[in-house]
C-alpha cells in the first residue's frame, strides 16, 4: 500500500488535527485509540471489507498514542537509570522497554498499530484527502516485538538509520536487542543479585549525565554474551528516545500545541534534558538534528 505523501506532510496533518480541540494539549483517555479500531475493525467484518474510512478524530489519535508511546519509552528509561546499581536484572528489561516504546511510537506516526484482542494489524493511510483504515488478520509473524520494529526499519525515513534495525533475535545473532531482553526474561540461573540499595535521586541524575556524555563510534546494540550489558542498553535507549523527540522537533517546530507541552514531560524535567553527545557517525542523527 504506497504512500504518496512525504513524512513531513503526514505528520503535519496528524498533529494538525490536535489544535482544533476543545483541550489543545490533552491526552485521550486509556486505550482510546484501540477502542476506535475494534468498533471499525468490527464494521469492516460486517461489510465484508478490509478498508474503513475514518474522520479525524481517529486519525488525531495515531499522533497522541505515539507520543504517549515514546513518553512511555522515557519513563523507562528513568527506571532502568535508576535500577542500573541496584537490580541489573531490571535495569536491562526496563532498558529495553525504553527502546521498544520509542520505535512503537514511531510505528504508530508511520500508521501501525496491532489489535490483539481482534488479531488484527492495521495500517492507517492519507490517499486524496480521505483518512483510511486497513484491516489484515495477525499472523504468527506479527509479534509485538518484530511487527513494529520491522515497519519502522522497512520504512524509507528510518532504513538506513542504524539505531533502528529489524530487532532480529536469532540464535546466531550476538548484537540484538530482543535477544538480550530473552535472556534477561527466559533464561534460568541469571544469578545475578547485587545487595540491593535504595534509590537515589542523585545516582539517577549522575546516571543520565553519565550517559549523554559517552561519543559513540558505532552503534551499541545489547550483546547476550556481554548480558546485562547495562551500558549498551541504555545508551541505545537514551539516542532512540532523541532522535524520535528532534524528528518531530524538526518536523512541527514550536507550531504545534500538544506537542510542545508533552515534549518535555514535567515529571522527567528536573532529572533529563535530552542531550547527548552527537555520534561520530553523524548519518544517523540525519534530518534529526
Amino acid at each position: 500500500m504506497p504512500n504518496s505523501l512525504t513524512i513531513e506532510k503526514r505528520v503535519e496533518i496528524l498533529f494538525g488535527g490536535l489544535d482544533k480541540r476543545p483541550s489543545k494539549t490533552a491526552m485521550p483517555g486509556s486505550g482510546a485509540l484501540a477502542t476506535h479500531l475494534i468498533a471499525i475493525a468490527e464494521k469492516a467484518e460486517r461489510n465484508s471489507t478490509a478498508t474503513v474510512t475514518v474522520n479525524k478524530e481517529v486519525m488525531a489519535l495515531f499522533a497522541t498514542a505515539a507520543v504517549e508511546m515514546w513518553q512511555r519509552g522515557v519513563h523507562s528509561f528513568l527506571i532502568s537509570s535508576s535500577l542500573s546499581m541496584a537490580s541489573p536484572i531490571w535495569s536491562s528489561v526496563s532498558g529495553y522497554y525504553a527502546s521498544h516504546y520509542c520505535v512503537r511510537g514511531l510505528a504508530h506516526l508511520l500508521g501501525y498499530f496491532q489489535l490483539h484482542g481482534r488479531k488484527k494489524v492495521v495500517r492507517f493511510n492519507i490517499e486524496g484527502g480521505k483518512y483510511n483504515c486497513y484491516f489484515e488478520d495477525k499472523g504468527g509473524k506479527n509479534r509485538e516485538h518484530k511487527f513494529y520494529w520491522k515497519a519502522v526499519n522497512q520504512d524509507s525515513n528510518f532504513h538506513n538509520n542504524p539505531f533502528f534495525t529489524s530487532n532480529d533475535d536469532g540464535p546466531n545473532k550476538s548484537e540484538s536487542d530482543s535477544g538480550h531482553r530473552n535472556k534477561a526474561n527466559y533464561f534460568d540461573h541469571i544469578n545475578n543479585f547485587p545487595v540491593f540499595q535504595p534509590l537515589s535521586e542523585a545516582v539517577l541524575k549522575d546516571r543520565i549525565d553519565f550517559l549523554s556524555k559517552i561519543e559513540l563510534s558505532s552503534i551499541p546494540l545489547p550483546r547476550k554474551i556481554k548480558y546485562p550489558d547495562i551500558d549498551n542498553v541504555q545508551l541505545v535507549a537514551y539516542h532512540r528516545l532523541i532522535i524520535f523527540r528532534n524528528f518531530l522537533d524538526n518536523i512541527l517546530g514550536g507550531s504545534n500545541t500538544f506537542w510542545k507541552v508533552h515534549r518535555s514531560p514535567a515529571w522527567c524535567s528536573a532529572y533529563i534534558n535530552f542531550q547527548v553527545v552527537k555520534p561520530l557517525f553523524m548519518e544517523a542523527y540525519r534530518n534529526t538534528v
